[in-house]
């Protein structure tokens, strides 16, 4: 299924990665990352907060929580991207061409890290990507 129908088909618990989705420019990540949860669940505002930066712990990005898009690196933003996407309660994770996204990783293994330290907060996770970049993920294309 290709990532425009899944997120057709699966409206509210599709949680798409991707540059078509981009954060909120004026926002600062935590914020990016807390409006998920205050929106979708109406998490109070600290809750939300505190659940964010603990989110940005758990992956070692605590010290850009107060930063904003434009001064995020490419992988810092798809990181934040991806720790939003997984704040959608039972959330199916879609990511559109990671490598696109972060063209400097090799293979996708550093991915596959951060996806098992946050692995309690979504249900799946699905990578759609270019068929010639099969061998940047290993065993992951059995």
């Amino acid at each position: 299924m290709a990532f425009a129908e899944f997120l057709r088909l699966h409206p509210t618990d599709a949680a798409p990665v991707s540059e078509d989705f981009p954060l909120i420019s004026n926002q600062d990540v935590y914020l990016n990352i807390a409006l998920i949860k205050q929106y979708h669940e109406n998490m109070k505002k600290d809750e939300a907060r505190q659940l964010a930066l603990n989110v940005l712990k758990s992956v070692d990005l605590l010290h850009i929580a107060f930063k904003r898009n434009a001064s995020l690196s490419h992988e810092e933003r798809f990181l934040v991207m991806l720790l939003r996407a997984a704040m959608i309660r039972n959330a199916v994770i879609l990511i559109d061409r990671p490598f696109q996204m972060v063209s400097h990783w090799q293979t996708c293994e550093f991915l596959i890290n951060v996806l098992k330290k946050i692995d309690h907060f979504f249900s799946s996770c699905h990578i759609y990507d270019y068929s010639w970049l099969k061998e940047k993920y290993g065993d992951l294309c059995l």
